[in-house]
């Protein structure tokens, strides 16, 4: 298996392994020439660039994205803006996320050139054990779970834009949702991805406040073209425009939250308590330099950390070489591939929440123990196994399972602050369970279900009480090597959101492709030993190429890639906003 890729890249890593790594742009088959900047010419262009500024608005539903240019246009602030986003997605997109959900939101500050995180994951209640998914002994089937009340975390998301907009807004915290509540009232035109995710049969999209919710008067669903108001939804929204966060934390909306979740069927045990407990965590962004950027992600227990690994390994010889061959290449595919599986196998053995275990953040990106790792690269036939970083404890892999319900956006004002912000209710409709207007997640299921593994010690990703589990959620900053903002990108995914994320940033970064070009490449996801792949978008003849090297595609069978972003270049009419949203979705990116 990977005979043909694996003499090729042996030979290149060999020829190459003293070298430093590389810091220049290699040139590849699609240069930035194409959008008016050479791809070696990456470094002067940046340093000689005027500094970035919006509005531009990058999101998966054109509606959401009126709203935060709507913002924007009044004078809002990045944050602003991005809270008037969430207000709409979680109406006309509640499949992906909402004020259910949990988040997590980069910040860069234009004027301090600082990059933040606000981490609005959501935390186990206080009564969880981590055997909350068990029962008769026995861990519960997935489905079971999902749609159980122990599902449902502490919402996050509006926690940790209150923080952002008490920090970074410009307009008032009650400005920000009337055109969410406008919509809602009067009604919203159902989209052809909710209608198609209204349509399931079964599971969260057929529980009882899904069948109350999505059926008309005359007993149809909603399909595509119809329009759907939410009058409790905007109550919602006028209340928490009032109100602000303490409206998720007591009153009304806080006790039809628990009321929702101990409902019914293995029952949860979130209380008003947990609510008004919750806080979101301010955290320094984790950044590092790839060729002549700086790419910034949130910590864990974000899986950042695991996106930038992959990126070091991208420059080590021999990995660099095979990427350089270029988008056309099946050995750059290939070599792509490898790094993944070896990314993959470290992030499921260590990343978890670091208030309760250690995360080797500093040893996973170790330049000798990179090295190391994507040395295996071209001698792998099937999955990796974790390695043992500088300062990693030994811990039981994680198989953790993360279904669709995810969405990303980008937001940049016209001071060049920027957001990048992936928000999620966890799977399609989260939990199924819906509390004043919203839909409530299922984000405990993030967990690993069983404490244990067979082959012994504690999973990183254990649940615990106040525990916020591991994500997979990795919203990227990119900025120039002197600190300032040169774009923003993420994606939906479950699991596979870091194969698209690193994917968007080879291809724009590396094959210096236009974003839209970037996003548009075919997905590859390669965790454990299979090849998840957009298989139409890769042809027959790359699609055999690739066989013959071992990596024999099949239908990804994680959630689509979402991907919405920008990166600040030079063009024939100057330095502008290169966006770029991803077709598998609905959206768009505007800059008016």
């Amino acid at each position: 298996m990977l005979t043909r890729f694996k003499t090729r890249f042996l030979g290149l890593f060999l020829a190459l392994a003293a070298a430093a790594c590389q810091t220049s742009a290699p040139t590849g088959p699609a240069a930035l020439g194409s959008i008016g900047t050479p791809a070696r010419s990456d470094a002067v262009a940046q340093a000689t660039a005027p500094v970035a500024r919006g509005p531009f608005v990058a999101a998966a539903n054109p509606l959401a994205v009126e709203a935060g240019l709507e913002v924007l246009r009044r004078g809002g602030s990045a944050v602003d803006a991005a809270v008037a986003i969430q207000a709409v997605l979680g109406l006309v997109e509640p499949q992906s996320s909402g004020l259910g959900g949990g988040a997590f939101l980069m910040h860069f500050d234009a004027g301090t050139g600082e990059t933040v995180v606000y981490d609005g994951r959501e935390t186990a209640p206080a009564a969880a054990t981590p055997e909350l998914f068990y029962e008769n002994g026995r861990p519960l089937p997935f489905l079971d779970a999902v749609l159980s009340g122990r599902s449902t975390g502490v919402p996050g998301a509006v926690a940790a834009l209150a923080m952002a907009q008490d920090e970074h807004g410009t307009l008032a915290w009650s400005e920000l949702f009337g055109e969410a509540e406008r919509l809602a009232r009067d009604g919203f035109v159902v989209s052809p991805r909710l209608a198609g995710m209204i349509a399931i049969t079964r599971g969260q999209a057929r529980t009882e406040w899904a069948n109350a919710y999505f059926t008309k008067a005359d007993g149809q669903r909603y399909a595509a073209g119809d329009t759907l108001r939410n009058p409790a939804y905007a109550e919602t929204l006028a209340v928490l425009a009032r109100d602000g966060i303490e409206a998720f934390r007591s009153g009304p909306i806080a006790d039809a939250i628990v009321e929702t979740v101990q409902a019914g069927a293995r029952p949860g045990a979130l209380t008003e308590a947990d609510l008004a407990a919750y806080r979101p965590i301010k955290r320094d962004a984790l950044c590092r330099p790839f060729r002549v950027y700086v790419v910034c992600v949130p910590p864990p227990p974000s899986s950042g950390v695991a996106l930038l690994q992959l990126l070091a390994m991208a420059e080590t010889p021999g990995v660099a070489d095979a990427l350089a061959l270029g988008e056309t290449s099946a050995d750059a595919w290939i070599a792509f591939a490898q790094i993944q599986r070896l990314m993959y196998a470290d992030r499921d053995r260590y990343v978890g929440d670091p208030a309760f275990v250690g995360v080797p953040v500093a040893g996973l990106l170790d330049e000798d123990y990179v090295a190391a790792r994507a040395a295996l690269a071209p001698g792998l036939t099937g999955a990796a196994t974790a390695g043992t970083p500088p300062g990693g404890v030994f811990r039981a892999p994680d198989a953790t399972t993360e279904p669709a319900g995810t969405s990303h956006f980008v937001v940049v004002d016209a001071e060049g602050n920027a957001v990048s912000m992936t928000t999620t209710v966890e799977s399609i409709f989260g939990s199924g369970r819906m509390a004043a207007g919203f839909f409530l997640n299922n984000q405990l299921t993030d967990f690993s279900f069983s404490p244990t593994r067979p082959d012994g010690g504690e999973a990183a990703n254990a649940v615990a009480a106040g525990k916020r589990p591991r994500s997979s959620m990795a919203p990227v900053i990119i900025l120039d090597r002197q600190g300032r903002l040169i774009g923003a990108v993420g994606s939906p995914g479950g699991p596979s959101i870091l194969a698209y994320n690193a994917k968007v940033l080879i291809g724009a970064l590396v094959w210096g492709l236009p974003m839209q070009a970037a996003i548009d490449l075919p997905n590859l996801v390669a965790r454990g030993g299979g090849f998840g792949a957009d298989t139409a978008r890769f042809g027959p003849t790359l699609a055999e190429q690739l066989a013959a090297g071992g990596v024999v595609l099949a239908p990804n069978q994680s959630e689509t890639s979402g991907l919405h972003g920008g990166l600040w270049r030079q063009g024939a009419d100057g330095w502008a906003w290169d966006g770029g949203a991803d077709d598998r979705r609905e959206g768009v990116a505007r800059t008016r």
